[in-house]
């Protein structure tokens, strides 16, 4: 059974840092991209960042750009976000993604197909 778990998200202050982490089990994730989205209430599901197979390539949305970094440890089957100068607006529910078998970035919700069960991220002003 494919399972994705979320760990690291948290209540903190604007400007504070958070690092989360999605660890996969069931299957190697080595070979495929991964992603981290986010859904705000009342929103649609978006795209925060995503990773190629090897990290070779990534992909930021506009407005986490130079705050955030996606990585992956292969060996641990594990995809990290690391979030840095966190605002209120990038306050949410976090879930982790994977590709069932491409390994290049994919962009769309419906292209991904595995998913974590979220992990809330809060920050205060």
């Amino acid at each position: 059974q494919v399972q994705l778990v979320e760990s690291g998200g948290g209540l903190v202050q604007a400007g504070d840092s958070l690092r989360l982490s999605c660890a996969a089990s069931g299957r190697s994730f080595s070979g495929v991209a991964m992603g981290w989205f986010r859904q705000a209430p009342g929103k649609e599901r978006e795209i925060v960042a995503a990773i190629t197979s090897y990290g070779g390539g990534t992909y930021y949305t506009n407005s986490v750009k130079g705050r955030f970094t996606i990585s992956r440890d292969n060996g641990k089957n594990t995809v990290y976000l690391q979030m840095n100068t966190l605002k209120p607006e990038d306050t949410a529910t976090y879930y982790c993604a994977a590709d069932r078998w491409r390994a290049g970035i994919q962009y769309r919700v419906n292209e991904y197909e595995y998913w974590g069960q979220g992990t809330q991220v809060t920050v205060s002003s």
